[in-house]
């Protein structure tokens, strides 16, 4: 008789697995001690299954990224680059936050973050799949999408009978296994201590993704709740949150080959995707995210240049522009460096030929052959609905009205029936982003945006691939038809008003539909397109979900009959990582040590940025007063270090741990030729980059003082 594949449930194989990969889910820890210990874990890995205890109940979700726990009081450690819009968003020309730094001098000094930045404590995550998709079973497309969806925003709402708890429920193995996750949801948090932006971004773009590095890419933040102990929305009286255990920064030196360990939210991987995407992603999406980012980047700093004000405003997008420019790059460069379409082709032919010889390989080829379709015919319009994805989101003040008509739309249902991200849970959320609109928006740059992203889509669209409601509410074929177009559609809009936009958001459908305001008009005329587009995406989203459990049944069985061990692709759940301080040989005759040191500042400073190393920090280097941080070896201060663990977005501002728990780094980038991993680890490569805890504590002691901080997380001030 043949071998069948292994059922559904999916449970770990606990064979040997490659000890510097893999994003393992905490409860999968325990499967893997061995290997732990082998590579030099001196705790019990069951304690790290447990979310309840520490170190995992420190490790937070800030913003889109991670954090941690670092003090009794609430204390939060993450990236400068993760704060940065916290800090933005007190910034204004008079008080420079970014160029100078912040030290809150008492808790009374602390300012607060904007309205709809959060931090999340993971509680609860618990296996969920049978009741996600008892309805589901049986159907297909856009009803199996909405089975789980129905399922899925049942669960979450009885999750969150209890206020101040956010819940969701995460997809595991491609619709294989399903997770619900509850997070206590804290809402008031306050900027505490930001180096200059010329230390926590040294080297800004020209720095991103390489090594070595100089960069103390950390901010302290503080999460506050009301008096009695609970969540609540910022007011002057709340109190420092009292976490339920906080990390212990080392005091320890970090040498090359010491054990790490990083826990964290990465945000997307795609490691187990079929090898037609790994073709897709390499000849189409990354060169065109590549050109279109490069573009909107060109575009603010054009339509922004003689503006200061500008320049501020859109600092964080442009921002966040620039690194998924870099990383797409980057990403490009290695995929390709790593020959990964070719490697992960014969991988996957290889799977196939495996599968063949199972009992029930036809039924499961049928359903992969079935998913290729799908996915072919997605691809279609995929140009199209880059450029569409664009002017939705990227165009500050049009997304705030199509978010307002969205919204009121959405309220018309009950709640649970409502879309995700419009429910009731969601509109303080709401609420906080169109508040920050009115720092983060000025019109000529976002009209000079939009009016790019119109004209890129006029080219790529074409015949039947032309959007109506577009064509209607921005006519034109070229840049100065559109322009005007554009124009009729901003002038004497009062939406960019930030008391308009609450006030709108109050509003009904039928309200909003008769609105005068411009603006308002075209995001009314616009709604139904993009809802129309998305109800084709929730189709083509549906039948994947479906199918795809057959894809990652024979890659789980072919893994395990290689002895290989399985974990999920990423998906901004909590992970762990393992590995070690590494060096690394990038190219011939070329060797990465795993540590920088201050020299380095001294050598890259130019005065002008994005070198352009504060004084303070020049003259305290030249002091060499480096105290109990110096490293005993190096005989001088430390900067940053290298690790092989397994890391991609969303790892920003992760606690990287020494063996026994300790924080000895903060993860704040990869390696240039490491980017390529959300799609393939190539452990020849792969590093991760994080700032060295004695270089912040430095910092601290030294050069921006904040003793008081110091003290709160039990360091000394020296």
């Amino acid at each position: 008789m043949r071998p069948r594949v292994l059922a559904l449930s999916l449970a770990l194989c606990a064979t040997a697995a490659q000890a510097d990969e893999g994003m393992w889910m905490p409860s999968q820890l325990p499967d893997i001690a061995r290997q732990l210990r082998a590579a030099g874990f001196k705790g019990d890995p069951a304690d790290l299954a447990d979310l309840t205890r520490a170190p995992m109940n420190a490790v937070v979700k800030v913003g889109g990224a991670t954090g941690s726990f670092v003090s009794a009081d609430g204390l939060v450690l993450t990236n400068h680059h993760v704060a940065f819009g916290v800090i933005q968003y007190n910034a204004k020309p008079e008080r420079d936050l970014i160029g100078n730094g912040f030290v809150a001098a008492d808790r009374a000094a602390e300012l607060p973050a904007n309205p709809d930045f959060r931090v999340l404590v993971t509680t609860g995550f618990d296996k969920v799949t049978e009741r996600i998709l008892q309805d589901a079973r049986g159907k297909r497309g856009r009803a199996y999408y909405d089975a789980v969806d129905s399922a899925s925003k049942t669960l979450v709402a009885e999750c969150e009978r209890e206020p101040g708890y956010r819940c969701s429920v995460a997809n595991m193995y491609y619709g294989s296994d399903f997770y619900l996750i509850r997070q206590l949801e804290l809402r008031d948090i306050r900027l505490v201590y930001a180096p200059p932006d010329s230390i926590g971004n040294y080297g800004e773009e020209i720095d991103n993704f390489v090594w070595p590095r100089h960069s103390g890419d950390f901010t302290l933040l503080r999460a506050y709740v009301g008096k009695d102990g609970k969540p609540a929305d910022y007011a002057s009286d709340n109190v420092p949150y009292q976490p339920p255990s906080h990390l212990q920064i080392a005091t320890d030196p970090v040498r090359e080959g010491d054990y790490a360990m990083l826990a964290g939210y990465p945000g997307t991987t795609f490691r187990h995707r079929m090898a037609s995407e790994f073709v897709q992603q390499v000849q189409w999406q990354l060169p065109s995210r590549v050109a279109l980012y490069a573009k909107m980047i060109e575009t603010i700093d054009a339509a922004a240049a003689g503006s200061a004000d500008a320049k501020v405003s859109y600092a964080a997008q442009v921002k966040g522009f620039k690194n998924t420019l870099k990383r797409a790059q980057g990403e490009l460069d290695g995929l390709r460096r790593s020959d990964a379409v070719r490697v992960r082709g014969e991988d996957e032919k290889a799977m196939l030929a495996w599968l063949d010889k199972q009992a029930d390989a036809r039924a499961i080829r049928a359903d992969i052959d079935a998913a290729q379709k799908v996915i072919d015919a997605g691809a279609a319009t995929r140009e199209r609905d880059q450029l569409l994805t664009a002017i939705r989101t990227q165009a500050q003040l049009l997304n705030a009205a199509l978010t307002v008509q969205r919204l009121a739309q959405e309220r018309a249902k009950p709640d649970a029936q409502r879309e995700t991200g419009y429910q009731q849970r969601d509109e303080a959320l709401i609420a906080g982003r169109l508040k920050q609109v009115q720092r983060r928006y000025r019109e000529p740059v976002e009209k000079q945006l939009l009016a790019y992203l119109l004209l890129q889509y006029k080219r790529a669209a074409q015949g039947a691939q032309r959007v109506a409601e577009i064509e209607r509410v921005f006519p034109g074929e070229d840049e100065a038809a559109l322009k005007r177009s554009i124009d009729a559609v901003y002038a004497g809009t009062g939406f960019g008003e930030e008391a308009a936009r609450l006030q709108a958001m109050q509003a009904d459908a039928k309200t909003l539909q008769s609105s005068t305001d411009p603006l308002l008009k075209a995001a009314a005329a616009l709604s139904p397109a993009f809802a129309r587009i998305e109800e084709e995406g929730k189709a083509r989203e549906g039948e994947l979900l479906r199918l795809r459990p057959a894809y990652m049944r024979a890659l789980i069985g072919y893994r395990q009959s290689q002895g290989r061990a399985v974990y999920p692709d990423a998906n901004s759940t909590l992970r762990v990582s393992y590995g070690a301080v590494s060096s690394m040989d990038p190219r011939d005759g070329v060797r990465y040590r795993p540590l920088t040191t201050v020299q380095g500042i001294v050598e890259k400073h130019t005065g002008a940025r994005p070198f352009d190393a504060p004084q303070a920090l020049r003259e305290a280097i030249a002091k060499g007063d480096f105290g109990s941080t110096a490293d005993p070896e190096l005989k001088t201060q430390t900067v940053d270090f290298l690790t092989n663990l397994d890391t991609t977005g969303g790892n920003s501002g992760s606690p990287v741990l020494d063996a026994q728990g300790r924080l000895i780094g903060l993860n704040f980038d990869s390696n240039w030729e490491a980017v390529s991993a959300s799609w393939m680890f190539d452990p020849r490569y792969k590093r991760a980059i994080h700032v060295d805890m004695r270089y912040m504590r430095w910092l601290m002691a030294k050069v921006y003082p904040a003793p008081h901080l110091l003290k709160e997380m039990q360091l000394p001030a020296e």
